[in-house]
């Protein structure tokens, strides 16, 4: 009953797009203080975006009021259509799974900008991918939680679960891949550091890459890629 193709999910902010550098930006135009990358890491849940002790009440200030956050999300908006960039090797790695025949890939986000899909197709084209030529792009609210997603798309498309891969920069991410069957790819350079990624939520480190060039690298050998040639999509 099963399909012959392989699955991978990949995740959006902080796996394959430079996310903290766009949120950053955004927080320097919007006269607000993001901190550095190492700190970003550390901080969890909402504490994430107001910052450390210093810069904690303008930054808190600046995101009360629903005028307040539409400025900040549209901002941030602009921002990943018109400057956001995609992490060192994403782009050819997204051809190159988009180019085989037996890989069905596409992205599953919690992308927070004004109309996501819309936001992700301005932002990969601009490094020279399609959306439409993705199997699929799911936009998951930030009230659930990516599992279900992760097991639709591998059951619409039939795919043995041992043949499925997920990507992503945060734990629930890996929970997400792990409760629906599926290998995770873990990237410490995203929205959490390795310390927190091991030592935290107690994820192997075999499992996490540091780099995206290592992300890609792996990526390429699980789907048996790394030495064959891309070709053009078979069209169904």
């Amino acid at each position: 009953m099963y399909s012959h193709e392989q699955l991978i999910i990949l995740d959006a902010d902080g796996t394959t797009i430079d996310a903290f550098d766009a949120i950053a930006e955004t927080f320097a135009r919007l006269g607000m203080d993001l901190g550095d990358l190492e700190t970003f890491q550390k901080r969890r849940h909402l504490f994430k975006y107001l910052g450390g002790v210093k810069v904690f009440p303008k930054n808190l200030s600046r995101q009360i009021g629903k005028r307040k956050r539409g400025s900040l999300i549209a901002t941030l908006t602009e921002i990943y259509r018109e400057e956001a960039r995609l992490f060192p090797g994403i782009a050819a790695l997204m051809q190159r799974l988009i180019a085989s025949p037996l890989v069905k890939v596409g992205v599953i986000t919690r992308n927070i900008t004004d109309r996501p899909e819309e936001t992700l197709r301005c932002l990969f084209g601009r490094h020279g991918i399609e959306t439409n030529a993705l199997d699929f792009l799911v936009h998951v609210p930030l009230s659930q939680e990516k599992t279900a997603h992760f097991r639709t798309v591998r059951e619409q498309f039939r795919i043995n679960p041992a043949r499925t891969y997920a990507c992503g920069d945060e734990r629930k991410d890996f929970r997400a891949a792990v409760g629906s069957g599926m290998h995770p790819f873990m990237v410490s350079y995203g929205f959490e550091n390795h310390r927190h990624l091991t030592d935290k939520a107690g994820i192997p480190e075999e499992l996490i890459s540091r780099t995206p060039e290592e992300l890609c690298q792996r990526i390429l050998h699980a789907l048996d890629l790394e030495h064959t040639c891309c070709k053009t999509r078979l069209l169904s």
